[in-house]
Order: structure tokens, then C-alpha cells, then sequence
């Protein structure tokens, strides 16, 4: 435990000094309440190996804007009393802001590890993820982003009915698009431009939330939680000249604050 607190602290001591000296400039912080409705079910196939449904709609823009829906499946096996193994799919339909529907489609491997020291539940979990967005751009986005999610989750079962628990996340983005221009701060353009592949890697978001569990029964139970999310995205914009080459119009990182209330209902079948 302690060792991958160390690593986790590591690795963000290591990127952030990155992210203040990238190339580009940083906007100004934003913030933006939203909102999370889901249901999750889990159903025993055998021992140690269960299949989860779930299912949820995010409402974006202080609550005034449906702009998430998404479902999916996955598998999960237990290969050691501490260790669980998974992978699934999920399919995102996700509205921009001119509410034109861009259908996604991800796919996840992810390990878990669990320990118990009385009522407190320590766990840890790790997440690689590839998500098909079918983007426009090749040079503005990733068409198959690559993420890698690592989270740390502390939960106390003293309480019976209710358990409380709190939890930290980091998330890396894997295969940003790179590219090399040469900013002139007289005229304020970029000059010499040219695409480097999908090889920037960045930390992009780093999450704090806090929620209690409500079990109902052994089969059912509310999760109710509030996130907090900092989040740092590269934003490319590209134009075309006279001769139809392209050329770096602008090279930003955005930050944003998003609080989000959740709610989630889980029930076994």
C-alpha cells in the first residue's frame, strides 16, 4: 500500500512540471457543476467469475444538458482471494455542444487489488482503456485514444447498512496527437509545423470524490457520491492555406473544475 502511494505521488511530481512547461498556453480555470444517474447489476456465472451490466446518463452544464448516455458489459474472474482481473466494452453516445450525437465505442482491461484490516477496505485498482471517437481531424484528435487510470479507494464497513468511502484517481493519457511549430510572439502564429504521430503523454485528469453506500438488502443498494475532477486537455486547432497545406492555428490546454453529484443503483441477480 505504502509503496503504491509513493509511486502514485511519484509519477504526479514527475508530470506536472511537464504540463507548466508544455508547448502552448493554459487557459484560465473553468468550472462546471454536473450530475450522474446509473444502475449497475452483477450476476454470478461461477465461482469467482461474475458478469456486470451497467448503464448511465451524465448531465453536463450545471444540470441543464443531457449530454452523455452510456451502457455496457464486462467480465470479471478472481484469480487470487485479493486480486480480481476484468475487461468489458462499453458504447458512449455523447452529444457535442451543437448537439450532433458522436457515438463512441471503449474497451477496458483492468486489475484489482483488495485488503482488509478490520472494517476498513483498502483497494486499488489500475484501468488501460482504448476508446474508437471516429474523429474528423487527424492532426486535432486521437481517432483511438489510449488511457491508463489508476485509483485508490479507502471504504469503512462499521456502520452496518452504510458504508462511507473515499477515493483518489489519476488518469494519463496515452497516444495525445504531437506535432513541432515554432511560435513567433510579434505576429502571435506558428510557423514550420509538423505532425509527430499520436506520441504525447500526459496526465489529464486527477479525481478526489467521497460517497456512502446504502445497502437495502443483501441483493440491492443506493451509492450515492460526489466527485471532484481536475481536468487538463490539449486542444489543436489546424487551418489550411492558399496551397491547401495545413498549419497549427492554435495550441491550448484547457483547464476545468467539475463537481459532479451521483447516484447509482446496484442490485445481484
Amino acid at each position: 500500500m505504502k509503496t503504491r502511494i509513493v509511486f502514485i505521488f511519484s509519477v504526479l511530481c514527475a508530470v506536472f512540471p511537464v504540463l507548466s512547461n508544455a508547448q502552448g498556453t493554459v487557459g484560465d480555470l473553468k468550472s462546471e457543476f454536473r450530475g450522474r444517474i446509473g444502475v449497475e447489476a452483477d450476476h454470478k456465472l461461477s465461482k469467482g467469475l461474475h458478469l456486470g451490466l451497467e448503464a448511465e446518463a451524465r448531465i453536463n452544464d450545471n444540470f441543464t444538458t443531457m449530454r452523455r448516455y452510456q451502457a455496457g458489459a464486462g467480465l470479471t474472474c478472481k484469480v487470487k482471494p485479493w486480486l480480481k482481473l476484468g475487461g468489458g466494452y462499453l458504447f458512449i453516445a455523447k452529444f457535442n455542444s451543437s448537439g450532433q450525437l458522436k457515438p463512441r465505442h471503449r474497451v477496458y482491461a483492468d486489475a484489482k487489488a483488495t485488503f482488509h484490516e478490520g472494517d476498513w477496505n483498502f483497494s486499488m485498482k489500475d484501468r488501460l482503456q482504448l476508446t474508437h471517437r471516429g474523429v474528423s481531424s487527424q492532426y486535432s484528435d486521437t481517432p483511438n485514444a489510449v488511457s491508463f487510470k489508476s485509483r485508490v479507494k479507502i471504504s469503512y464497513k462499521g456502520f452496518g447498512q452504510v458504508i462511507p468511502y473515499a477515493l483518489t484517481e489519476a488518469r494519463i493519457f496515452l497516444n495525445a496527437p504531437a506535432c513541432s511549430a515554432v511560435w513567433d510572439s510579434d505576429d502571435e502564429v506558428y510557423s514550420n509545423y509538423s505532425f509527430l504521430g499520436y506520441t504525447d503523454t500526459y496526465l489529464n485528469r486527477i479525481r478526489g470524490g467521497v460517497g456512502a453506500e446504502w445497502k437495502l438488502n443483501k441483493k440491492t443498494a443506493f451509492d450515492f457520491y460526489l466527485l471532484a475532477d481536475y481536468c487538463y486537455d490539449k486542444k489543436i486547432k489546424m487551418g489550411t492555406d492558399y496551397e491547401g497545406k495545413a498549419y497549427l492555428s492554435s495550441l491550448t490546454y484547457k483547464q476545468h473544475l467539475y463537481p459532479t453529484l451521483g447516484v447509482a443503483y446496484k442490485f445481484s441477480f
